[in-house]
């Protein structure tokens, strides 16, 4: 069989399997039988349905959220779009934070700078008085 015999429709994607979708009654649903199942059980419910216990996890948050329901779906609500003021405030905010950690950056060097500074004046001082004694022995 050549590549010519193919149908066109087959491609490099084409053998991926399909993510799955589940309704929002099956993840209550799985999310109740995990609860409820002994702790040797809740494995093998995993495997039988094919699932992870990430999975569990997250339809559990999104159940205590009130995102997933049995009569609506288990989509979280769209976001609203924000509006121009509402982009340039957090365009600004995050502008701010990004200042404030590069002060706070400076002022740790500033600090650091400044103590080097003591120490190396310190020193030079020592230097000094060790210079003083020694030239006073000689003498």
């Amino acid at each position: 069989m050549t590549s010519h015999d193919l149908p066109p429709d087959d491609g490099p994607r084409a053998g991926r399997p399909k993510r799955r979708t589940f309704s929002a009654a099956y993840k209550l649903r799985m999310v109740e039988e995990y609860d409820t199942a002994p702790t040797g059980d809740k494995g093998a419910l995993l495997r039988r349905e094919g699932l992870y216990e990430s999975s569990i996890s997250s339809w559990r948050r999104q159940r205590d959220a009130g995102q997933l329901t049995s009569s609506g779906s288990a989509r979280p609500t769209p976001r609203k779009e924000k509006s121009p003021e509402q982009a340039e405030l957090e365009q600004l905010r995050k502008e701010k934070a990004r200042l404030e950690r590069q002060n706070a950056a400076m002022a740790r060097k500033i600090k650091q700078t400044e103590a080097a500074l003591d120490i190396m004046g310190k020193g030079i001082a020592l230097l000094e008085t060790v210079s003083e004694s020694a030239d006073t022995e000689n003498s």
